[in-house]
Formats: structure tokens, sequence, C-alpha cells
């Protein structure tokens, strides 16, 4: 009856925090009518590649339109050419949109004269298709976008892509531009005059200076209006399109950047506002997220659409927003994978009194919740056969640790005899979590540009610990030096002390150089070195954007916990016998 009481307690206390930390919340005001002036539109779902040439079928073209038709009046398309990208024109007059329709250049550059040769041919394939797409469809197609981000990614020199504008404005009748990030057009000025009209792209999260989307509005505004000043001292009054703006769902915080749902939401209604107010011309990037971008830029590049690739509603332009809508099924797995474990051990539980029996059973529930959530997160960012395979090794590695570590925790609350074993077991784990930490922070550290922080596959872990040195400090009542040993944790003496040091060393410097790589990658950057030409003043606000990255500190708080045991161990008797 006690057990039952307190199962009960715990899972209503847990559906109660779950509850109250998933309501929906206001973003700011409706966007007018529900719809947006204009949309990017990339067609590609789960398995669909554009780098591998696998690409949608009408159909699922025509569902994708269907559904824009109720969001957006005008779509941006980046390709024309390639696979079923032909087809999009005729159906988006069917679902009555308007095209912004752009053509794909990449390089031309290649290592030999043949390559150079199939490039070549493959723009100028591209411009003709952009062409042919124009001219058939100006009831439909718009406007027209020569290249996107070319001079950004260096593909090709201006000049080269000065000649593909040219050529394709001799050759429709609608006005032509080319897109890429606004400081490109500050970069190359000549641009201006060469395009019927300026499309600039302004992501806040992508800046130099990472901008939190409390202020991204703002500088949206202000980087518009600077460079309207300097197109109208070149060639006064040429229009400006935004031609991407948006926020990420998930995935990398960059300085006050912080990815959610509810932050891409906010972004997105308070945008629409300010351009309305300025009469902005304006594109959101984009429709549907995309999950081969992953492969390229990590997370963060595959989580910018309204929509998911399974076209599932990310969040609505008009209403209230949840940050994640399905809370009750994660909560429900749970629930159930907690009681499971209760019930293999109910035999012991029956012999603990209230406090030790209250700890078991919420550092279980804790434990649940998080493997479920940890399950999810993963397997949703996991884009290929091999994230895959990663996902079901990391997850079935936790299972096995955190059944370990379960049995450690009830050894020590009915104060059995430890298990040598056991404890050799779990030190093995955290020896595998320990280099698995040291792989992911020295990548980080070195160009973590796309790479996510890794604190979910080790929160498990991380959690243990916290849990079993609780246990030690305020009910086996130890000190609290002890309490965080190695042998108090896990049970077990490890033969090679000096190990010890070097490990707990080599995490400490890792962190280090972590933070200064962060720091680094912002120092390095063209804007900012412009707007802050002092070394020293580039140095401090560089540490500053680092210091206020929560993923990142959380991180560093993760690397600490798992290095902590490991010096302290090195520090004091390390014949001591197991502790139970």
């Amino acid at each position: 009856m006690k057990l039952f009481s307190w199962l009960t307690i715990i899972i209503l206390l847990n559906s109660l925090f779950t509850f109250v930390t998933n309501l929906p919340k206001n973003v700011g005001d409706d966007v007018p009518a529900g719809k947006l002036k204009s949309l990017s539109y990339a067609p590609f779902r789960d398995g669909q590649d554009p780098m591998l040439e696998i690409f949608p079928n009408a159909k699922e073209l025509d569902e994708d339109l269907e559904l824009m038709g109720q969001v957006t009046h005008n779509i941006r398309t980046y390709a024309s050419a390639e696979g079923t990208m032909p087809l999009i024109p005729d159906l988006a007059k069917k679902h009555g949109l308007t095209m912004l329709q752009g053509g794909w250049l990449g390089t031309s550059k290649g290592n030999d004269e043949i390559k150079t040769a199939k490039l070549k041919a493959k723009n100028e394939l591209e411009m003709a298709e952009l062409i042919r797409s124009a001219n058939e469809h100006p009831d439909v197609v718009k406007r027209v976008i020569v290249g996107n981000e070319v001079l950004l990614r260096g593909d090709l020199e201006p000049s080269e892509l000065i000649e593909y504008i040219r050529q394709v404005k001799r050759a429709v009748k609608q006005p032509v531009s080319y897109a890429d990030v606004w400081s490109m057009y500050m970069k190359y000025p000549e641009l201006i005059k060469e395009v019927d009209f300026i499309t600039i792209h302004i992501l806040p999260y992508w800046e130099d200076e990472p901008i939190s989307v409390t202020d991204a509005p703002a500088h949206i505004e202000r980087i518009y209006k600077q460079v309207q000043k300097e197109a109208d001292a070149i060639v006064p009054n040429k229009p400006i399109l935004i031609g991407e703006s948006g926020w990420p769902s998930g995935g990398k915080q960059r300085g006050l950047s912080v990815p959610s749902v509810l932050n891409e939401a906010q972004f997105i209604r308070a945008f629409i506002k300010v351009a309305t107010q300025n009469n902005f011309d304006y594109n959101i990037v984009e429709a549907f997220n995309q999950p081969w971008k992953a492969a390229f830029e990590g997370t963060i590049g595959a989580k910018w659409g309204l929509y998911d690739s399974s076209r599932q509603q990310v969040f609505p332009l008009t209403g209230k927003v949840y940050e994640n809508p399905n809370w009750y099924t994660p909560l429900i797995a749970a629930t159930i994978l907690f009681l499971g474990i209760i019930c293999i051990f109910r035999k012991e539980l029956t012999t603990l009194n209230p406090t030790r029996l209250l700890a078991f059973l919420t550092i279980t529930q804790i434990l649940a919740t998080l493997f479920v959530s940890q399950s999810v997160t993963l397997w949703l960012t996991s884009y290929t056969d091999f994230q895959r395979f990663q996902t079901l090794f990391i997850l079935s590695f936790n299972i096995v640790f955190t059944s370990f570590m379960l049995q450690r925790i009830i050894t020590v609350l009915t104060k059995q005899t430890p298990v040598p074993e056991l404890g050799k077991r779990l030190y093995y784990c955290l020896l595998a979590v320990i280099i698995f930490a040291l792989f992911k922070t020295a990548i980080l550290a070195w160009d973590g540009r796309y790479v996510d922080f890794p604190t979910g596959v080790v929160q498990l872990m991380v959690i243990s610990l916290i849990a079993m040195a609780i246990i030690n400090r305020f009910i086996e009542k130890m000190p609290l030096a002890n309490s965080l040993t190695l042998t108090a944790l896990l049970g077990y003496i490890p033969s090679k002390p000096t190990c010890i040091k070097r490990v707990s060393y080599s995490l400490a410097i890792l962190s280090f150089a972590l933070i200064l790589g962060e720091s680094y990658s912002f120092m390095v950057s063209r804007d900012f070195i412009m707007a802050h030409p002092s070394i020293m003043n580039r140095l401090e606000i560089a540490i500053l954007f680092t210091l206020v990255n929560t993923q990142l500190l959380l991180w560093l708080a993760s690397l600490s916990v798992l290095a902590s045991p490991f010096f302290i161990s090195g520090n004091t008797n390390i014949t001591e016998k197991p502790l139970t």
C-alpha cells in the first residue's frame, strides 16, 4: 500500500509538471488572414536529396502546393531544371500561387577541363530552363532570381555571375535579381546596377553577431534601411526584397540566438508586423523542414520549416503555440517505462523506509522521462541510415548503463553488500562516455559551427551520477568529498589511479579549448571585424557571446559532472574499501 501511494503521487506530480511546462504560449499578433506574402519552397521529403538526384514525384509536388496555397500567396523556388522541378509552375497555377522562380548556379571550377566543362554546362542548362519557364508561364512566374548565395559560397566570381544575370535579363520580361546575404551586396555594390530589384537575406540567427529573437525584428529593420541607403546612393529607388528571413525551430544555439518552435513562431509573427508597418517586400524561409541539409549544416539546417518533412504543422500562424503539441505521448511512454522498472524492483522496494523509497521512485521517474525524451529527440534528428544506427546504439548503451545504475542505487538504498562486478561495469560505461565526450568536445572546439552540443546523449549518466551523489550525501550521510568519489558513486576502485588525473585534465583542457574555439569563430567573422575593429573589444564581445550560450554552458556542466569523480578520486585515498 505504501508503494502504491508513493507511485501515484510521483506519477501525478510528473504529469502535472509536464502539463504546466507544455502549456501553449502567446507569441505575438496573428499573421493577417493567416497567410504569408511569400514562402520558400524546397520540395524534398525524408529520403529525398537533390545532391543524390532523388526528387519528389508529381503527386507529392501537387500535395505540397495545395498545402502552401492555404498559408501563402507566392512561393520562391531555388532551381528550375533538375528532376521534377519543371513541373512546379503549372502546379502552382492550379493552386492559385504565383512564383518567384530561381535558377541554381553552382561552381564552374573543376579540377580538369572535362569537369569544368560539365559544371559550366550544368549552369547553362539551369539558366536555359529558367528562361523557358519564365517565358512560358508569365501569369505565374512574376519575378526571377539568378543564383542563390553564389558569392557567399565562393562558387563564382562577381564578373561570372553578372554575365548570367545579363543573359537572363536579355531573354525574359520579368524583373531579374540575384539573392545573397545582405553584406554581399555591400561588398559587391556593382551588383546593384545589374539587377532589377535587390534580393537580400537577413537571417538574425546566422549573423556574425547573433541576435536574440526579441531584438531580431529591429535588427532586420535597421539592416534593410542601411542597404536601402547605400543602394540609393548608386541607383535611387531600386526595389528591395528580403528574399530570406526566418528562425530555426531546433538545433545549436549561437550566442543569444536560441532555436525553438516558440522562438520561430515569435520571430515570424514579429517580422511580419515590422514588414507590414514599413511596407517591406519579403519572403519567409521556409515551407518544409529539409532533412537532406543536415548532412551539411547539422540539425540546424533541417529545422527552418513551417511544416516538418512529413508535412505536419510545426506551429500555426494564428493563435497560441505549443513548443511540443504532442507532449502527452512521451509522458505516457515514460509512465509505462517507469511502472515497468518499478515492477522489476518491487520486492526490494517493499523493504525501504519512506525516505529511501521516495528517493528511488523520484530518480527512476526522472531517468525514465529523460530516456523517452532522448529517444524521441535523437530519432527525429536522425536523417540517414547511419545516423539511425548511431541513435539505436546510443539508446541501447543507455539502457544497459541505466539498468546497471539502478541496480547500484537499489543496492545502496537497501544496504546490501556491493557487487564488485557491477561497479566494474559501471566504471567502464563511464569511461566510454568520457571518451565520447572528449571526442565531441574536440570537434566542437575545432570547428563546431554545425555540430550540436551532445548534452542529450550523456544526460542519463550525468543525472545518474548527481542522483547517486545526493544519496551518498544526504541519505548515507557521507562527507561531501567522499560522496563524490568513484568508489562511492560506482562501488569500484580503479586499478590505475594515475590515469584518473589524465582524464580530468583532458576534459578541463578541452573545455577551455571549446570556449576559445567558440569565441574565435565570432572574432574572425568579416562583419564582426568591421563592426569591432579593436581586437580587445572583439575578444570581449566574442567571449560574452560564448558565455551566454546556455547550451554550451550545459555541456560544460555535463563535462564537469563526468570529470569530478575522476578528479576527486585522484586526490583521495584510492585504496579505500568499496562503499555502499
